[in-house]
């Protein structure tokens, strides 16, 4: 079968193989049966694997998006009388902070810069100063700019307060090596369509089962999402509580073979290697992008949109997909930028024709000469 090929530079869904998309390809099955059991409990395994002891830690499984996940987490593991700190340095600890806010959760906000390190000196401060802190809540790699945030660092502080951490890894996951035991981390949320490389439509919970276990005394917030009901159904019965996207468990089967396969390590090689192709065509080309080499993921860039009375973003977009690449906006502070993603089946000689075509668009504004 012939599969035409985008090359998807948006931060996710990412491009796939050909194997993944096409493991969705499979015989009907009813998801009670127990082969499909036995094919949640593999990707449930094989996730936790990526970052820790089966034995100590657990994944749980919804259909749904990443942030249905992240939700999960902090509707279900905050008691009714305990807080959470939320570092916002992004579009998506802002996400975290009004999850919390429609819970009616007692929430601390710690805002931090959105393209500098967090300022750990002041988080301890605050963390001082706050009392009855639970939990703190905080994002990995800030999917809006390229910020990679220092969860080690955070992770030892929460250690040093006795309080449960919990770490979006939505970009990070299956690309950045993470070790939850050494990192202190508690929660850790990840979906199935960014760097693990699997197609969209589901999220997990890793999880630190004695924390997760611990949680089954705190009152239900919601049905759907709750984290603790969702575990113990699946430990009990080998199933999940409502119907899971049976197809999209197959490729994400797929992609984790081919994840094991790679391993992360060379993965995130991989997608440096992109990285650093990327960085240095936009400087020749006289492009900025807002986070320093020292503290960027390597994942995805924020490129300063270039000062030019013809240039649109729109115009853009549609230049570049009409030749096989997708780009995406983003707004961060004062800055105008697009967003360049290097996730996904990809390779550093896409990024070499990708900026091709950016220098042919450039040329064509007379931003840049021919």
């Amino acid at each position: 079968m012939q599969i035409k090929r985008n090359v998807l530079l948006n931060p996710g869904p990412a491009t796939t193989t050909d194997s993944v998309k096409l493991a969705q390809v499979v015989t009907d099955i009813c998801p009670r049966e127990k082969e499909f059991g036995d094919l949640m409990e593999y990707c449930a395994t094989e996730i936790t694997k990526f970052v820790g002891d089966p034995k100590e830690y657990a994944t749980v499984l919804f259909g749904g998006s990443g942030t249905a996940t992240v939700e999960a987490i902090l509707s279900s593991v905050v008691p009714e009388n305990g807080r959470i700190l939320i570092i916002d340095n992004g579009a998506y600890g802002k996400r975290m902070c009004q999850i919390t806010k429609i819970y009616k959760l007692d929430t601390v906000v710690f805002e931090s810069s959105s393209i500098e390190p967090i300022d750990l000196k002041a988080l301890e401060e605050v963390i001082k100063g706050e009392k009855g802190l639970t939990h703190l809540a905080m994002i990995h790699h800030e999917t809006t700019t390229g910020l990679l945030n220092d969860i080690s660092a955070v992770g030892k502080l929460c250690a040093n307060y006795d309080i449960s951490f919990i770490v979006d890894s939505m970009s990070g996951f299956a690309a950045i090596p993470v070790d939850m035991k050494t990192m202190n981390i508690d929660y850790l949320a990840a979906s199935s369509n960014k760097n693990i490389q699997g197609m969209a439509g589901i999220g997990f919970a890793i999880c630190n089962k004695k924390a997760l276990l611990a949680t089954e005394s705190i009152p239900m917030r919601n049905l759907y999402l709750n984290l603790y009901a969702q575990y113990a159904y699946f430990e009990k019965t080998h199933q999940t509580r409502f119907t899971p996207p049976v197809q999209t468990f197959y490729a994400l089967k797929q992609a984790i073979i081919e994840t094991k396969e790679e391993t992360i390590v060379k993965r995130y090689d991989r997608y440096a290697k992109s990285w650093e192709t990327l960085l240095s065509g936009i400087e020749e080309m006289g492009l900025e992008y807002l986070i320093d080499r020292e503290h960027h993921s390597k994942i995805i860039t924020s490129i300063i949109e270039p000062k030019n009375d013809k240039y649109d973003f729109d115009e853009m977009h549609d230049y570049f997909f009409e030749r096989g690449f997708t780009i995406y906006p983003g707004k961060v502070n004062n800055y105008d930028t697009f967003r360049i993603s290097n996730i996904g089946q990809i390779d550093y000689k896409d990024m070499e024709d990708f900026l091709k075509v950016l220098k042919e668009y450039l040329v064509q504004i007379g931003f840049l000469e021919d």
